[in-house]
């Protein structure tokens, strides 16, 4: 029987990584880029990246968008 609402549930999610240290080590919730919330417990390598915390990421600069104004190499 299907509950109808795990479809949200099957991505992996952008997290910051100091964040993801201190959930591992004391059990707290993180907030991905998208704005779910949870307690990590599975391996995010199972499941394809949620597609709103990509668009996120990508829109910050992150994903290389050279209108972001990268680093100098001076």
């Amino acid at each position: 029987m299907s509950h109808g609402d795990g479809d949200h549930e099957r991505y992996a999610h952008y997290v910051q990584k100091d964040k993801i240290m201190a959930s591992a080590l004391d059990g707290t919730p993180v907030v991905a880029l998208c704005g779910k919330v949870w307690v990590p417990g599975r391996d995010p390598k199972k499941y394809p990246v949620c597609p709103m915390c990509k668009e996120i990421y990508e829109s910050m600069g992150a994903g290389g968008d050279k209108d972001k104004g990268g680093k100098d190499n001076k």
